[in-house]
């Protein structure tokens, strides 16, 4: 799975490289491809993969897959912000407020974040206007109000109340914050050939939350330099995780159900999903 998720990593990395060439030495034109480094690139795998599954080239399905890294490196940039989680590493590196400024920060993810939709239209991601428009409108609508940019409110709304969350609320901001991106990911292989995507839904939405609750885990059994960002900061500003609430080991029992109910949810694909299978059970077993 490393030796695929880097592959992944390496396409997705010359594609950029290609299409930002022309871009100078500014702040900000730094500040964004300094944000394109590193990660495990798992979303544009399951944009890769299902593409795959689905008979779609890869030089078509790259389009997409660099989008979705684009819209994820510009949310995690805002997320570092002083504002919002107030990071100081990412990837094991200083985020971007830290390594440039705050205004920098701001305006390399806005940038990231019209870049996505850029990648969507060009030329050379070709597939039919109608599957194209749905795939813009989608990735619109998870990563705005009604899917990334909710979870990150609800969670700043979290940090500020005085009663911690329950798990059903926590399950529905994870849904949001993290979820939605990795369910449209993965969704997109099937969206391209305008084929029903429900089945990839069901898997994106276990494996979304599995990722999640094993994240949790890592900040608590995790450390700085195998994570690549801060620890223990849950656990220190009192704030309810799965692990908080489920205790370690039913948590980890969580998150290997719901890996379980994500391959489950591939049977359709027989025997071509196993590599949707596999990145499942890889993301529970990760270090980072």
């Amino acid at each position: 799975m490393r030796a695929q998720l880097q592959q992944c990593t390496e396409q997705v990395a010359q594609c950029f490289q290609n299409h930002l060439a022309f871009l100078g030495q500014t702040d900000v034109e730094n500040a964004l491809k300094y944000a394109l480094g590193g990660g495990k690139h798992m979303r544009a795998y399951l944009v890769l993969e299902t593409a795959r599954l689905h008979a779609v080239a890869r030089d078509i399905a790259i389009w997409p897959a660099c989008a979705i890294e684009a819209i994820h490196a510009y949310s995690l940039v805002h997320d570092d912000l002083p504002c919002m989680d107030d990071d100081d590493l990412r990837r094991g590196q200083p985020t971007i407020h830290k390594k440039w400024d705050d205004a920098t920060a701001v305006l390399a993810g806005d940038a990231l974040q019209a870049l996505s939709y850029e990648l969507l239209c060009r030329e050379e991601f070709s597939i039919p206007e109608k599957q194209r428009i749905e795939l813009i409108s989608s990735l619109a609508r998870c990563s705005g109000i009604q899917g990334m940019v909710l979870g990150q409110a609800q969670d700043m709304s979290a940090e500020k109340s005085s009663v911690p969350l329950n798990l059903d609320q926590i399950i529905q901001l994870q849904l949001n914050k993290t979820g939605a991106l990795i369910e449209w990911s993965a969704m997109s292989g099937a969206i391209m050939c305008a084929e029903s995507p429900d089945a990839l839904q069901s898997y994106a939405k276990a494996l979304g939350l599995a990722f999640q609750i094993h994240d949790d885990v890592l900040d608590v059994e995790g450390n700085a330099e195998q994570t690549g960002k801060a620890v223990g900061k849950d656990a220190d500003a009192g704030k309810a995780t799965f692990v908080s609430l489920l205790g370690l080991q039913a948590a980890l029992k969580r998150s290997q159900d719901l890996v379980d109910q994500a391959c489950d949810a591939l049977a359709p694909y027989g025997r071509d999903a196993e590599n949707l299978k596999n990145l499942a059970r890889f993301t529970i077993s990760r270090d980072t």
